[in-house]
């Protein structure tokens, strides 16, 4: 008999269903009244494929300008919309880490709302986050900005703000922002854009793009902790 399989079925594939159905199971008992299936399932999830990710992890997946370069564009030239509609500058922030990261609630990594918010509260003062809600893969952000914040609140309830929903992607539609973090012309190296849910990006407080973490990159992930801790 051949290793790793029993009666012809590969042994893995047999545990992965198993875990499948324990999972399924326990989720008819404890669903949350506030999540969809869906939403359960991918929560319950969520260690699973970050484990898996970290297998995967490539150099892309962290990007690193070192020393910082100063960008021809300030980032604090640039305006944000809250989810109520209201326009804010980024130079509020002035003197602050910022990290900036697009997010949807229907992802494979949306559990890692609960892991920013833990930064959020570890880094306190010293740290602004700001997630922009962003329907731009596989329309996993289907919901309206009242939605998302009822989501983000009654699940994770989150401290720091949830932006309007907006585009992060290449496209007439993208933000501002989105497209100064992924044109080297304006912040001066990254050409990254997102390439799912839950990328991340770090402005020093100089105004200065230091860093890019895939979505594969827990926010409690060492490194990124000494980025925004630095």
């Amino acid at each position: 008999m051949h290793i790793g399989k029993l009666f012809g079925v590969n042994i893995l594939w047999i545990i992965g269903v198993a875990i499948a159905a324990i999972i399924a199971f326990s989720l008819v008992i404890t669903k949350p009244n506030n999540m969809t299936f869906r939403q359960s399932i991918l929560q319950k999830l969520y260690p699973v494929i970050m484990w898996a990710g970290k297998l995967g992890l490539g150099k892309t997946d962290i990007q690193e300008k070192n020393p910082p370069v100063t960008p021809s564009v300030s980032p604090y030239s640039i305006s944000i919309t809250d989810s109520r509609g209201e326009t804010l500058s980024l130079s509020s922030f002035k003197g602050k880490k910022i990290l900036i990261v697009n997010t949807a609630s229907d992802c494979g990594y949306t559990g890692q709302y609960a892991e920013l918010e833990q930064l959020h509260q570890q880094a306190g003062d010293k740290l602004v986050i700001l997630a922009f809600p962003a329907n731009d893969f596989k329309e996993q952000e289907s919901g309206t900005d009242q939605e998302i914040q009822n989501f983000c609140q009654i699940n994770y309830g989150l401290s720091f703000p949830v932006m309007k929903k907006t585009s992060v992607v290449q496209g007439s539609n993208q933000s501002a922002l989105f497209k100064w973090l992924s044109d080297p012309q304006q912040n001066g190296w990254c050409q990254q854009q997102p390439v799912w849910n839950f990328c991340k990006y770090i402005i020093n407080e100089e105004g200065q793009l230091t860093y890019f973490f895939s979505q594969k990159v827990s926010p409690l992930d060492s490194k990124l902790i000494q980025a925004v801790t630095q």
